[in-house]
């Protein structure tokens, strides 16, 4: 457990400097293969004006580019607080092998970074979502799923 934790004190770390340098949100994360850390990342939506800057966001955009892969197979992630909605979907597009998180929803909603509203907003039809969702052009935007279906070199994922 003892390097488990260093693992954690890690992203613990990532989260503070990036929060001490102005970059973001108090959050971080590494991402660590075969014992060794392949991926840091913390949270940068201020000081790069992107949403999806988030510290787990950033850490498998690192830990992929060096791993020359889209998938983060055989590593953890090692996050400071329990994912948001977005970066649990990324974590599972990513498909590591396990999650540690430290701090919870809850802690992060204590302090000013309450996720609840998209958890609750999910379920509800597109209509009565807060930002409305309407479907257009339907016939139009399944041209690039026929032709996916046709492409011989696709790389599936």
């Amino acid at each position: 457990m003892k390097e488990k934790e260093k693992f954690m004190k890690e992203a613990v770390n990532a989260a503070l400097k990036g929060m001490n340098t102005n970059e973001g949100g108090p959050f971080g994360c590494v991402i660590v293969k075969d014992g060794k850390i392949i991926g840091r990342g913390n949270n940068k939506v201020t000081s790069t004006n992107d949403p999806t800057a988030h510290a787990e966001v950033t850490a498998i955009r690192d830990a992929c580019k060096k791993l020359g892969s889209f998938q983060l197979e055989g590593c953890e992630i090692y996050t400071s607080c329990e994912p948001c909605p977005m970066c649990l979907g990324a974590i599972y597009w990513a498909r590591p092998d396990k999650v540690f998180y430290g701090s919870t929803q809850q802690d992060a909603a204590n302090i000013g970074f309450d996720d609840e509203f998209i958890y609750k907003e999910i379920p509800l039809p597109y209509s009565e979502r807060s930002i409305p969702f309407e479907q257009l052009g339907h016939k139009i935007a399944l041209e690039p799923f026929i032709a996916w279906t046709k492409k011989e070199d696709k790389k599936e994922y």
